[in-house]
């Protein structure tokens, strides 16, 4: 009896635990109590955990924020601990508790919990226990329950039945239509999954009045202008998804009035919110109402009085443009969207918003293959050039790196006149950080221009950026070298870098002689085993009697990184020798990185050799 008894305490013992811990003033202790939960359930037994631990969790829901979101994440896995889906509902009460609190961050895990849980459940659990529910969030006094209740309808409604599938939509109807903002705003927000879901037919009948409604939303009071500006704003998204949803005639007698009036709203956020998701809209309609009603509102947005739409709506130029029904392609750029591009390249120049101008230019180079040489050289090709003597470092950089379009259609020849000023003028830029965005699109620069023009024109730039006084600009340099190497080859390397590196080992500056060792250890690596003992070698050997301890200390670890890549004749007969003669240096630094040195290169070897013999 007594050991019955102690069996019996000792089960009763990890809730017993979680529950002191739960109770601890400590916040961490109750968030470490949560995150141990599953564990706990385990101790415990499918029927406890269904019994004693959800009930306990279901009323100790008065807690800080963070505890509380743990909790709602992990109820989501926890199915298999309460018996598998038959016993799933049983997760509903704390999760429906967790769903109604007010911090977002709970309530959105919650409902994702939910969402997990609901498709766990049978059809007859789904109608018995998940729908009620589902009911009590979406006519909550509170907003929050309301809120959290938009989230639940898509992922229930498909199993159900004829007669609660209306009453769903009904309950939805009344979300898109209650009276405060943030349950609007959540309805609008998830009026585009539940139409995924919901039969054409309803979705025509009953969807669709809701989503005009929530486009349309008009303020009822002053203070909630933002709110209603983000229920307009978040209908847009709806609309991406209805439009696919549709035949194409519907959406053009249902849906495209309220997207045209969207691309008009008052509100800028709206606007942008339209210009942003544009081209998923353009896909959704089909090329047909592209043609009718997009370019003209496509041409409205690259205009638009503010800033943040027009840079949207630049950013989408070309992604707009290659969406076009091919047929009328050309036309629809030359006519419509080239004219905007223009005007607003010349009103940019005053405007003075760069990320419009930087937008555009990301772009603009993208048409050139959809107008072909003549219309690249007469209509983009001034538009290029502009845009590469623009003030802003950045739209400079943005055409630059799109250069690959422009050569493609045209050729280097006709752009390298223009194009090596602004090159220049970017790479000795005041700004640190301009010079370094310069320096990595250099290799990509290198690969559009070939190794021709690069040598005659960009090389010297290349070195010139190793002896920078700023260290982050030589790291990247010295980084850039050697994708050059690996783009134009070994060969090209012996005639144009290897020289100048060996040139700045004799640098009076010793940061200059630092940079020529780190040129080298990324450089040895790619050149080629013949070049990196004739030509690199006898460079670093040379350095090794450096009167600064710091570059021999850099010897040594140089040596470490390139002589995987050097003969093993030269390793034994030059480089141990320097190596052992560092390892005796006065300076500690020194004497530690040679020591480093010969383990890494010449232990190994001696342990093989030792192995060998035995």
């Amino acid at each position: 009896m007594a050991a019955s008894e102690g069996t019996a305490d000792d089960s009763l013992y990890p809730i017993a635990v979680l529950i002191d811990e739960l109770r601890n003033e400590d916040v961490q202790l109750r968030l470490n109590s949560i995150k141990k939960l599953s564990t706990i359930s385990l101790a415990l037994g499918v029927e406890r955990t269904r019994s004693e631990l959800i009930p306990f969790l279901t009323d100790t829901i008065y807690d800080e924020d963070e505890v509380l979101l743990a909790l709602a994440e992990q109820l989501g896995a926890f199915t298999p601990l309460v018996g598998g889906p038959e016993y799933v509902h049983c997760l509903l009460p704390p999760l429906e508790s967790l769903a109604t609190v007010e911090e977002t961050v709970v309530r959105d895990k919650a409902v994702e919990s939910l969402r997990k849980v609901c498709e766990e459940h049978s059809p007859e659990h789904l109608e018995t226990h998940f729908l009620p529910l589902v009911k009590r969030l979406a006519v909550g006094d509170w907003f929050t329950s309301r809120t959290s209740a938009c989230g639940l309808f898509s992922v229930a409604y498909p199993r159900l039945s004829v007669a609660t599938k209306a009453e769903l939509r009904s309950h939805f109807r009344s979300l898109c239509q209650d009276d405060t903002p943030m349950v609007r705003r959540a309805a609008a927000g998830k009026l585009g999954e539940f139409a995924k879901v919901v039969e054409v037919e309803y979705l025509k009948t009953d969807l669709i009045p809701m989503f005009v409604t929530l486009a349309q939303d008009e303020q009822t009071y002053q203070h909630h202008v933002f709110s209603q500006d983000s229920v307009r704003l978040l209908a847009v998204e709806a609309c991406v998804s209805m439009a696919g949803l549709l035949p194409q005639e519907d959406t053009e007698l249902l849906v495209m009035p309220t997207l045209r009036q969207a691309a008009e709203d008052k509100s800028w956020r709206v606007r942008y919110m339209v210009a942003d998701r544009f081209i998923d809209l353009q896909k959704a309609v089909g090329p047909d109402i592209t043609k009718n009603d997009l370019v003209s509102a496509f041409q409205s947005l690259l205009k638009d009085v503010e800033a943040e739409v027009r840079a949207a709506a630049a950013g989408k130029v070309r992604d707009f443009c290659q969406n076009v029904d091919p047929s009328v392609q050309e036309a629809v750029i030359m006519n419509n969207v080239l004219p905007c591009v223009k005007a607003s390249a010349v009103e940019l120049v005053s405007d003075g918003n760069q990320h419009v101008k930087s937008a555009l230019a990301g772009v603009i180079m993208g048409l050139s293959p959809i107008l072909g040489k003549d219309n690249t050289v007469t209509h983009l090709l001034p538009l290029f050039l502009s845009q590469l003597k623009d003030e802003c470092p950045e739209v400079r950089l943005n055409i630059i790196s799109n250069l690959d379009c422009v050569n493609e259609v045209i050729g280097i020849q006709q752009l390298s006149q223009s194009l090596l000023p602004a090159i220049v003028e970017l790479a000795e830029d005041s700004k640190w950080r301009v010079r370094l965005a310069i320096i990595e699109y250099m290799p990509l620069l290198a690969g559009q221009l070939g190794v021709d023009f690069f040598n005659q024109s960009l090389s010297k730039l290349c070195m010139t950026w190793l002896v920078d006084h700023v260290y982050a600009i030589r790291e990247a340099a010295t980084n850039n070298l050697r994708k050059l190497v690996e783009k134009f080859g070994p060969e090209w390397a012996a005639q144009n870098v290897l020289p100048k590196i060996n040139a700045m080992s004799r640098d009076g500056n010793y940061l200059h002689r630092m940079t020529c060792l780190a040129c080298i250890n990324v450089v040895g690596e790619v050149c080629g085993r013949e070049l990196t003992t004739k030509t690199l070698l006898p460079t670093v050997l040379a350095m090794a009697n450096d009167n600064v301890p710091n570059v021999r200390f850099n010897v040594a670890k140089t040596l470490q990184i390139i002589g995987p890549h050097i003969d093993k004749e030269s390793l034994h007969t030059q480089v141990k020798g320097v190596l052992d003669r560092l390892n005796d240096d006065s300076d500690t630094d020194v004497k530690y990185f040679a020591s480093e040195a010969l383990i890494a290169l010449f232990i190994p070897a001696v342990y093989f050799t030792l192995e060998e013999k035995n």
